[in-house]
């Protein structure tokens, strides 16, 4: 297998399961449709709080200390969260959604396209598979950890296309360029990332998945593009703990 194997697979996976997802969501009513974006929402719930669990991880409370892994959390939310809304993020996602809309979608009475894009970019996107997947094809040591996030990322497709239409097979896009840099980092890293900071960028991914949750349940429409930095900010602080423990 060649480097960036994994996140080809990823990308196909997506792309079929979209089109058949748009081939279902046409001959579904709507609230069957709303009843499948609510359970993708509960069942992302799931997900998030599983992969939150990370924050017991053993590595990452030696090095943060034990109160230390939710403290790191808050950190990397409050400070990633600034950075993002300075630096606008949610609305350049939004933005990059309807720029391709406009260029993929000629029927302009389909207004789920952003929704759908933005929505599946964030839930394929955040998650430890993403990272230790890509990171993990970038070392060389396979492609195992994708070839599973692509089979869920593809079941996963269905129901959202089905739902919100084609702006879903538009995420693969994302999916390329965010598991294409990981897949780029673990190249040039190597071995040199701890386990601990992996942990928490688990935890802090976690934790954006809820707020993914919360907009797919519609219970409000939190701007969780605009947290995504809190994912790189959080090894950064468990690293700055760990020395000056």
């Amino acid at each position: 297998m060649f480097t960036g194997a994994g996140t080809l697979l990823n990308v196909a996976a997506i792309v079929i399961g979209s089109g058949v997802g748009v081939a279902l969501g046409g001959r579904l009513p709507e609230r069957t449709r709303e009843v499948v974006t609510d359970g993708l929402g509960l069942v992302t719930l799931l997900v998030a709080a599983l992969t939150c669990v990370a924050v017991t991880d053993k590595t990452l409370v030696a090095a943060a200390g034990k109160a230390g892994p939710v403290l790191v959390v808050l950190g990397a939310i409050l400070i990633g969260g600034i950075v993002g809304s300075l630096m606008h993020l949610e609305a350049r996602v939004e933005d990059f959604g309807h720029w391709l809309r406009a260029r993929l979608v000629k029927n302009d009475q389909d207004q789920r396209f952003v929704e759908g894009f933005v929505s599946a970019s964030l839930v394929f996107c955040i998650g430890p598979l993403a990272i230790l997947g890509s990171i993990s094809d970038g070392l060389g040591n396979g492609i195992e950890q994708l070839a599973l996030k692509a089979a869920l990322d593809g079941f996963a497709s269905v129901a959202f296309a089905a739902a919100l239409g084609w702006g879903v097979a538009a995420s693969a896009i994302s999916v390329a360029l965010y598991q294409g840099v990981w897949t780029l980092i673990g190249v040039v890293a190597g071995g040199v990332l701890p386990p601990a900071e992996i942990a928490a960028m688990t935890v802090v991914g976690g934790v954006l998945l809820i707020g993914v949750s919360i907009r797919l349940l519609r219970i409000r429409d939190l701007p969780v593009a605009d947290l995504l930095p809190a994912v790189v900010v959080a090894p950064i602080l468990t690293a700055l703990i760990a020395h000056f423990q």
